[in-house]
């Protein structure tokens, strides 16, 4: 028996990193998981390592069309949704100067856009008690040079936390973030193999390392179990929190 037995959850951004983790560790629990991404090649990987108890959907979290099938799917599939953790996102490395409108509308289409309008669709399927979690970043409350889109659409989604939590209370519906730093995830491994650095030197790379106080990159178990965490009964008094996972990365010049 698991302590999540039978609950149900829907991850954004599922198939690699910390939502492919998060994934795991609730079906290890008992969990029944729908995931999403948007490459075949992450969607393939996906269904094989989570197996046949997962459900794998191809959905890009900046597409309304796709929100609205992904809710369609998820009502069909599970009929209402306990736990909702939404994960798609990314950040670009870009100088101010050279950040185009394309690149600014990336950024806020994927991580404020695609997540508003993911909990907007999926909301009326939450039954009291149940949770809703949101990726935010270190970078939505630190400056950190070449991430200013970046890191104003996070800001923007950790005050999406706020007002989700202050809204959906008469609910019963949880609503917290996670604020990461460097921590394992399938954006790193992504440009690790753009410098052409295998993946294992590139988390322990002092060029990175060095600007946490904890000294390391966070691991994406971690992640999993802070999330599982906040998604479950045991943090039933826990709402519109903003928890850092990064090393203490913010907390520091």
């Amino acid at each position: 028996m698991g302590q999540y037995d039978g609950k149900r959850v829907v991850i954004t951004g599922g198939t690699s990193g910390l939502g492919l983790a998060t994934a795991k560790l609730l079906l290890d629990q008992g969990a029944r998981v729908l995931v999403t991404g948007r490459t075949k090649k992450a969607l393939d990987s996906a269904r094989e390592e989570l197996g046949k108890n997962a459900i794998v959907m191809s959905s890009d979290a900046t597409v309304l069309t796709d929100i609205d099938a992904l809710a369609a799917r998820v009502k069909s599939e599970f009929g209402a949704v306990d736990f909702l953790f939404l994960n798609a996102g990314y950040g670009k490395f870009v100088p101010f100067e050279g950040t185009s409108e394309a690149v600014y509308d990336e950024m806020f289409n994927l991580n404020m856009k695609g997540p508003y309008f993911a909990a907007q669709k999926l909301a009326p399927l939450m039954p009291r008690g149940s949770a809703i979690v949101l990726t935010t970043s270190a970078a939505n409350v630190k400056g950190i040079p070449m991430l200013s889109a970046y890191g104003a659409a996070k800001a923007a989604l950790r005050s999406l936390a706020r007002s989700l939590a202050a809204e959906l209370l008469p609910r019963g519906i949880r609503v917290n973030a996670i604020l990461i730093g460097l921590v394992e995830s399938g954006q790193w491994e992504r440009r690790a193999a753009a410098t052409g650095a295998k993946v294992t030197d590139f988390y322990q790379s002092t060029a990175h390392t060095a600007r946490v106080p904890l000294g390391r990159f966070g691991l994406a178990d971690e992640f999993a179990d802070l999330c599982a965490f906040l998604l479950s009964a045991r943090a039933s008094y826990v709402t519109g929190a903003g928890i850092n996972l990064d090393g203490g990365l913010s907390l520091v010049p």
